[in-house]
């Protein structure tokens, strides 16, 4: 049985197309503190309109009060968390699953995969990375959207780069308006050198992660360094 903990909205941001930035504080609850591992991800409910799955787009940490969500729309909950004002009462569980082992890639190259908002799982583990940057190594992100609006979190990848992370930004849909970068799937984009000693950290739609696993393997990385966040 789902133990539920009481939660308010305090910030509500669009942060792509069809995606918000919603932070919801739990001082005063169980909760803080909770979100230990990049990944993890939690059950929010709002009464009368049910409950969803939700990444923790916020970086873990030991006095964490509040819990940064990237908001989908296209559910009842989800549209309600898009449309909500600070203040809001939403109902929250303890963070879930068991994240990525972010430990097992220290002082290895990194490469990241995110597609939509997949990013959410990703961005949290960039969170902790940025602490202690030179305790990994290379570290790329392929990062795939819909359309160029569609990428969240844009206004951080400036600072992800002065910080040494790579960002390889791809478009799916064909002859997108105004792009001109890179287009296809993130697998399509990745280097032909072979990638045996590297580490990889995915998050997205099925297809997706089984594509990039497959393409990896070709270049050589054995599957225990590949991670999925569930």
């Amino acid at each position: 049985m789902k133990e539920w903990h009481q939660g308010t909205v305090v910030a509500n941001t669009r942060a792509a197309a069809g995606l918000h930035a919603v932070h919801v504080d739990v001082s005063g609850t169980p909760l803080v503190g909770t979100h230990s591992l990049p990944g993890q991800y939690l059950t929010l409910k709002i009464e009368e309109l049910g409950e969803g799955l939700f990444a923790i787009a916020s970086g873990p940490e030991a006095d964490g009060h509040t819990f940064e969500l990237l908001v989908k729309e296209g559910s009842p909950v989800s549209d309600a968390l898009i449309a909500a004002k600070p203040g809001l009462k939403v109902w929250l569980t303890a963070p879930e699953g068991r994240g990525f082992p972010v430990e097992r890639a220290r002082g290895r190259r990194v490469l990241l995969f995110a597609t939509g908002s997949g990013i959410s799982a990703i961005r949290s583990l960039i969170q902790v990375m940025l602490k202690d940057r030179s305790a990994w190594g290379e570290v790329t992100l392929y990062f795939g959207a819909r359309t160029p609006g569609a990428f969240a979190y844009a206004p951080e990848f400036d600072r992800w780069r002065a910080h040494g992370i790579k960002v390889v930004l791809t478009v799916s849909q064909r002859a997108a308006p105004g792009w001109r970068g890179l287009t296809g799937y993130v697998q399509a984009h990745l280097p032909e050198e072979r990638l045996h000693d590297a580490v990889a950290f995915v998050c997205g739609q099925e297809q997706m992660v089984e594509d990039v696993r497959r393409v990896l393997r070709a270049r050589g990385m054995p599957d225990e360094n590949i991670f999925q966040n569930v």
